[in-house]
């Protein structure tokens, strides 16, 4: 026969029990939509001392490398150069790119990490003004100067 304080004891611990449970589903669902920011130098070199994993997802932001952008003929995926104060980082992406994407522009990917320097994007936005950054990117960017494509050689 089953005491009234083991039946409130067995209780608890059912309860405690399936309180667990969800709080570690919710980490674990939680932890596989996470999606950490990187620039091309911390994929290279590693962010405080963790390097991502391969097929890791992540968001990533640099400049376009000019001149890196090579368009597939057949198809929608292009491919290109991104790049902050150190290595370059190649992008690989398949649909239609934002209008305000450009050689020399800044923008932010997010998709998967492929290879030690190759992201397979998923989304690719470009920024919408010239003067907002991400405030790590901007960190990142300091003293590095780029051209704008807009911009005359007479410097109207």
């Amino acid at each position: 026969m089953i005491t009234r304080r083991q039946k409130r004891l067995l209780s608890f611990s059912a309860v405690i029990l399936i309180f667990g449970a969800a709080v570690a589903t919710m980490l674990y669902a939680l932890n596989q939509n996470i999606d950490l920011f990187y620039t091309p130098s911390e994929i290279i070199e590693g962010k405080e001392g963790h390097t991502p994993a391969v097929g890791q997802r992540l968001r990533i932001g640099g400049m376009v490398v000019p001149g890196s952008v090579v368009r597939d003929e057949n198809s929608l995926a292009v491919r290109f150069d991104l790049v902050d104060t150190g290595p370059k980082v190649t992008v690989v992406y398949e649909g239609l790119l934002p209008d305000l994407f450009r050689e020399g522009q800044g923008i932010v990917a997010t998709g998967r990490l492929e290879g030690s320097n190759v992201i397979v994007a998923e989304e690719v936005l470009a920024k919408h003004d010239e003067e907002y950054m991400p405030a790590e990117l901007a960190e990142k960017m300091k003293g590095i100067k780029h051209v704008n494509p807009n911009a005359t050689s007479a410097g109207y």
